[in-house]
């Protein structure tokens, strides 16, 4: 397994190892032991699926406190450009944002830890994302950024995404109080 780190601290791109032969492939899609090296490694409670056709942008979401919530996500069908904002105030890194290109054959695995906004766009027909959550989805403490915010500057590669109208008013980065 390898891995990429990122210029935000807390945020890894996983590279596990593909194992193929003439019968297909296999692949370990998660270890907590691919997390001992950056210090305590996440203990996820819940997982998600959706499925998104090409274009459709997903976020900026995130949980506040108490219920903040760390994400590995992958893809297990087409590809997405996925993104995480860090929103934890005394970061040196305060509303900047990683992408990582998730494909489904590279098998790849993206982490964005507690106190991110993240968000996605599906550049392929049928896209399935799979989320592992380390708290239970909590309405009550769910938040968001504009997905398109000049001050975050995100770069999505494509134009006119079909986004959510819940997602088309979600406020700005300078009227955020983050409560990471």
């Amino acid at each position: 397994m390898d891995h990429k780190l990122f210029h935000i601290e807390g945020v890894i791109e996983f590279q596990p190892r593909i194992f193929e032969d003439e019968r297909g492939y296999f692949t370990e899609t998660f270890s907590m032991k691919w997390f001992e090296p950056f210090g305590e490694p996440p203990v996820f409670v819940q997982d998600n699926q959706s499925c998104s056709k090409k274009g459709v942008l997903r976020g900026l979401h995130f949980q506040k406190p108490p219920h903040a919530q760390g994400k590995l996500v992958r893809v297990t069908s087409g590809k997405a450009l996925d993104v995480a904002v860090d929103l934890r105030k005394n970061s040196p890194t305060y509303g900047q944002y990683v992408t990582s290109l998730l494909e489904a054959d590279k098998h790849n695995l993206f982490y964005i830890p507690a106190g991110f906004a993240h968000g996605f766009v599906a550049l392929e027909e049928d896209t399935i994302f799979l989320y592992k959550c380390t708290d239970f989805y909590a309405p009550a403490t769910e938040g968001g950024l504009l997905w398109n915010d000049p001050a975050i500057g995100i770069d999505w590669s494509i134009a006119d995404p079909l986004v959510s109208p819940k997602d088309e008013v979600l406020p700005l980065l300078k009227d955020f109080n983050s409560p990471f």
